[in-house]
């Protein structure tokens, strides 16, 4: 029986978000082979929503005046806000470098559990911030911090994406402790899902439509909604409840392997630089999360 209390279960649902999460990238990229990259966010938070429909229907009691604006932040950080910001940078960006950015998520939950929840990091995790920070800012300057000044803007918007999980990270760990994780993400789809239909009625969905790849390019979102979406946060949510933010958000430590692997056998690049820069970054994310409790 699958216990989240067991430690083998734990890091089971652990490799399972790690290696779907990784492969979002790459189905992202494909799906923008049809669609467009506000097509393709929205498309995937709409098809999320109308999945969980009934079950946001049922858990729709549940919502009162206390927690409401809580979840629709949750959902606007947690899912609405990176989903647009993803698919803009991979519109110029490989899957793999996009994956390996994604693991800039754990130190935002800490900054952010420091910063608004008063946890107290050790000396550590004090340490593997500098050292993540470090391994990232040699990512995003391809190893040549002479070049700061000339940072593409469509890295930013991943890194904003982190932060915003990085907050929700904490939402949810502090704010949501008393929901499951299926009952938080079906009620922040009712809110954004019809949020997302709208943005999606306002692009030009005639250029894909007359594509002969539009059936395929629908499936791949779909798929990434089913799988990228819907069943990894609910385990995602349901393992910040039983191991703490830090623990659940420590799936991107893996990510950018299976990102790496699914860019490589798409045929993209990666550079020497890469591998070092996620060395350093999953370095500096193993120390910060060295800790006597989970939070």
């Amino acid at each position: 029986m699958i216990s989240l209390y067991k430690k083998r279960w734990q890091w089971t649902s652990l490799l399972f978000l790690s290696f779907v999460w990784g492969a979002s990238f790459i189905l992202i990229k494909r799906g923008l082979d049809t669609f467009s990259s506000v097509q393709v966010a929205s498309i995937r938070i709409f098809i999320s929503f109308l999945i969980l429909l009934p079950i946001s229907i049922k858990n729709l009691k549940l919502v009162n005046k206390n927690n409401i604006i809580i979840l629709i932040i949750s959902g606007l950080l947690g899912n609405f806000f990176p989903a647009f910001l993803y698919t803009f940078s991979q519109t110029q960006i490989s899957s793999s470098l996009a994956g390996i950015l994604n693991a800039l998520t754990p130190f935002f939950v800490l900054i952010i559990g420091v910063i608004a929840f008063k946890n107290k990091p050790s000396i550590l995790q004090y340490i593997g911030i500098f050292i993540g920070f470090i391994g990232a800012m040699l990512l995003i300057t391809n190893g040549d911090f002479r070049s700061f000044g000339n940072i593409s803007i469509f890295i930013l918007p991943i890194i904003l994406a982190t932060l915003m999980y990085g907050v929700n990270a904490n939402i949810v760990r502090f704010k949501l402790r008393k929901m499951s994780g299926m009952q938080i993400i079906s009620l922040t789809f009712l809110f954004i899902g019809p949020i997302a239909g709208v943005v999606l009625l306002f692009t030009d969905l005639s250029t894909p439509f007359h594509s002969p790849d539009f059936a395929s390019g629908l499936l791949i979102i779909a798929v990434l909604a089913l799988f990228g979406s819907v069943i990894t946060l609910f385990i995602y949510y349901e393992l910040i409840h039983h191991t703490g933010a830090i623990f659940a958000s420590s799936s991107t430590y893996i990510i950018p392997f299976f990102a790496l692997m699914w860019g490589i056998l798409d045929g993209e690049n990666v550079s020497k630089i890469h591998l070092y820069c996620l060395i350093i970054i999953l370095l500096g994310v193993y120390l910060s999360s060295k800790q006597k409790k989970n939070i």
